[in-house]
């Protein structure tokens, strides 16, 4: 999938599944991969900047949990912020798919 297509959905994509519940970044990046069908990867090296720009505006807030026999890992949960933001990116989101559709004749293909 095109690079920039997939850097403008990312962050809809992790609040979209952080407010779900809360997840660290190994699993948000395999969640991703697994939902689409393989049509969407991010690799680790740049799911983690973006993790941290969410953070930083206050979207999603991480805390440090570490679980017996496990590694220690971060994780994410959304902020009522970042619910906002959310429903505000769904909106754009929804609105922009109906025009393709309208426009380009773009259809939903499953695999």
């Amino acid at each position: 999938m095109n690079r920039e297509a997939k850097k403008g959905s990312a962050e809809l994509l992790i609040l979209a599944l952080v407010e779900e519940r809360p997840r660290h970044g190994y699993e948000l990046g395999t969640l991703i991969n697994r939902r689409s069908g393989g049509a969407l990867s991010f690799h680790i090296a740049s799911l983690y900047p973006t993790l941290y720009r969410l953070e930083k505006r206050s979207l999603i807030v991480g805390r440090w949990l570490e679980q017996p026999g496990q590694r220690r890992r971060r994780f994410y949960r959304i902020t009522p912020e970042g619910r906002r933001v959310l429903a505000e990116q769904r909106g754009m989101w929804g609105a922009f798919l109906l025009a393709l559709v309208r426009v380009a004749g773009v259809r939903a293909v499953e695999p």
